[in-house]
Formats: C-alpha cells, structure tokens, sequence
C-alpha cells in the first residue's frame, strides 16, 4: 500500500513537472526611451499570448522619458498577468523613471546592493521642474503606490525630496516585497502568491520549476535602441552635415551626400527619442554656416575659429549634464570638435586653392596660351588659338605678321591681347 501512494505521488510530481509554467523574463539595462518603451511593452504582449504564469521586468536604469515611462505604466495596469519587477544585478539601480515602473507593478523585489528612489522631474536643461509639474509627479506616484499598496507617505517625498532607499530600507518601509538575488530564488519566492489584477479576476501564479522564457530585444529594437543613445546621434548629426557639405563642395560625388543625408535623418530619429537642448543644436548648425561661409569668403580663419567655439559650445549644451541618463563623454566632444576642425581646414585649403588656380574654362582659359597669326594684326588680326579663330590686338600696338607664334596676354571682351612669342621668351 506505502508502496502504491509513493508511486502515485511520484507519477503525480513528475506530471505537474512536466506540465509546469512558463515565466517571461525581460532584461532591460539603461533609460527609458520610447524604444525601450516599445521593447517593454512587447515583453508584457508575448508573456499574455504564452499564457505566462507572470512577466518578470528586471530593471537597471537610471531613468528617462517622463512620456515613455507613462507608456509602459499603462501597459502594466492593464496587463492581463502579473507584472514582477526585479531591481537586478547587484548593484543596479530604478531611479527617477525607474521608480515609477517599479511602484506600478504587481510584485517589487531587489538584489543585494541595489537603490531606488531619487524622482523628482526635471527639465531638460537638468533644472529642476517647476512646482505645478512636480505635484503631478507627486500625485501619480501617490496613485500608483495607493494601487499596490505600498508606502505613500514615502513615494511622495521619493518625488519631491528626491529620497532614495537600498534594498533593505525598501522592504522595511514597505516600498518592495522582497529582496532575490536572481532570477530563481524570485520566482521561489513568488511560487503559490495571489495577485489581484486590475484588468482581471485574482490570479496565482505557480512559478516552482517553471520554464523561463527571456525575452530578448530583436534587431529592431536593438537597432532603435542604439539610436537612443546620444552620444551616437550627436556623431550622425555632425557626420551628417559633413557628408551633404562635402557633396555640395564636390558635385557628383553621390555616396557622401548620401550618407549624409541617411546620418542627418537618423540622427532627426534620435533626437525625437531623446531630450536635446534647442540651443545645442542651433550652435551646431551655426558653426557648420561658419564652416561654409569661411570657405565662400575666406576670411583667413576668422570665420573658421567662430565655428570651432560654436561647434564646442553646443556640444556641450546640446545633451543637459544634469541628466546621468543622457550624457555625453567630454572626450567624445574634444574628439568630434578636433575632427570637425581638421575635417574644414582641408575644405577650407582646398577651396582657397582653388580661387589661385588659373580659370580653366571660357574665353579666359586661353590667357597665357600659344597661337599663330592668321591674319595681320594692324592694328586688328586673327589669329588662332586652342583650335578656333580670335580676334586679336597687339599688345604693344605694333603690327604683328602673318604667321608669327604668338602669347596670349589677356582677354578684354571677346578680343585677345597678344604679343609675339619670341618676345615673350626673351622676356
């Protein structure tokens, strides 16, 4: 009889390991964008269409876009399976943005060595925002926190403080519900827990021996959050420009225009997923007007030195320091700012070079070329030049034979100035 119970129990634990859950795990390191914020969201889609027992989101972010945060808040609310977010690896972070995804989901757990808080909103010039906009902060916060239970007193001054918390902290101000070191000792934590949805009926989620499903960024996703990142759209901006300047510098080339006209386009991508200065980026396109204008005007550098300083200056501003998530190595402007200074001083040499150079077409081109005589030139000839007939005038005003070898001295109108060869190479 023992024998037949263990049996069954045994038959009945392999069938329930076999037929065992799946959780979706979403990895995302970073700020939130809009194109993390439509990774995010897919994430939450797969885990309902795999029927997931939840999606956990494990979070390192420093925080970001005040709209896309709103974007993947509303997914999560309306998510028809739980939604865990896990603050992991160590040492990893939920600030600012961060803090309002974590707040929002269903479940709250965070790795040994691991901070949230620090919300208040800012401006895009790092400042803090404006009192109006922090008490919509406060009061979505309030709200999202109010929702899941947690600690309201503490997530409004989280926004109006900037308060930040460790782990521990967290779990004993009741900001998270646990604290996991990884994935799996989550999901043991979580295994047998009920979660009231707000999209649906209470659920419980069986997450012992589980299929873990890690839902990964495609190249898409990859591709646009890569174009998230500034200091790559401040390169293809400035590549950009300097592509379509060197195509109207060299007509026919094609591929640069090209290029450059691909860059500025993905760098305009860029900028509508990140917060730029509009400062910035008007010292940078007025540097680049500097840069052309030098080489139109010459100005022996004037113009040239203008255009470095405003290329520097809206380097600097275009990006706010302020914001950890969108900063910019100052090794990468010195870098871009030497480049751009190299890069125009060639243009520059080449196109003063060029107005030096002899005009090599028209009637002017022929200024300095050897001819003969057709007919008399007293005080008016003909004479022929570059194999077409001219008419021609003695330079001198003396007559010049028929059949002399003559230089062209200059053109005035449509005659040419000549004086005798040999009297040239004498000379």
């Amino acid at each position: 009889m023992k024998l037949k119970l263990f049996t069954l129990f045994f038959l009945l634990g392999g069938y329930s390991s076999l037929f065992a859950g799946t959780v979706a795990v979403a990895e995302f390191h970073g700020a939130i964008s809009q194109p993390s914020a439509a990774y995010l969201e897919r994430c939450i889609l797969e885990a309902e269409k795999l029927k997931a027992e939840c999606v956990v989101l494990e979070l390192d972010t420093p925080g970001g876009m005040n709209d896309s945060m709103r974007d993947i808040i509303k997914k999560m609310l309306d998510s028809k399976v739980p939604v865990i977010v896990h603050v992991a690896p160590k040492g990893a972070r939920s600030a600012s943005a961060g803090l309002f995804i974590a707040l929002a989901a269903d479940y709250v757990a965070m790795a040994s060595g691991t901070n949230m808080g620090a919300a208040h909103p800012v401006y895009v010039d790092g400042k803090l925002a404006s009192e109006k906009i922090t008490n919509d902060a406060a009061a979505y916060i309030r709200s999202l926190a109010g929702k899941r239970g947690r600690n309201i007193a503490w997530a409004d001054e989280a926004v109006r403080k900037s308060v930040s918390v460790t782990e521990t902290e967290a779990l004993k101000l009741g900001v998270t519900d646990a604290i996991a070191e990884d994935t799996a000792s989550l999901l043991e934590k979580i295994d047998g827990k009920k979660f009231k949805l707000l999209s649906g009926p209470e659920v419980t989620v069986r997450t012992k021996n589980a299929k873990i499903v890690r839902l990964k960024m495609n190249w898409r996703e990859e591709f646009q959050n890569s174009l998230g990142d500034p200091t790559i759209a401040y390169i293809l901006f400035l590549v950009g420009l300097y592509g379509i300047i060197f195509e109207l510098f060299s007509p026919g080339a094609i591929f640069p225009g090209l290029a450059g006209g691909v860059c500025v386009l993905l760098a305009c991508f860029s900028f509508t997923a990140l917060s730029i200065s509009t400062a910035g980026v008007i010292l940078l396109v007025l540097a680049v007007a500097l840069f052309v204008l030098e080489i139109k005007a010459t100005a022996h550098g004037a113009l040239a030195a203008g255009g470095i300083v405003a290329l520097f200056a809206g380097s600097l501003m275009l990006f706010s320091p302020m914001l950890p998530y969108f900063k910019m190595s100052i090794m990468v402007v010195v870098t871009m700012v030497v480049i751009s200074a190299l890069f125009f001083a060639i243009i520059i040499s080449l196109g003063i070079k060029a107005l030096k150079n002899r005009v090599v077409i028209g009637i002017k081109s022929l200024v300095g070329a050897f001819g003969e005589v057709k007919l008399t030139i007293d005080p008016v000839g003909i004479v022929f030049v570059n194999k077409e007939d001219w008419s021609a005038a003695s330079a001198d005003g003396k007559p010049v034979l028929k059949g002399e070898r003559v230089k062209v001295l200059r053109v005035e109108g449509i005659k040419l100035i000549v004086e005798p060869a040999e009297r040239s190479a004498k000379e």
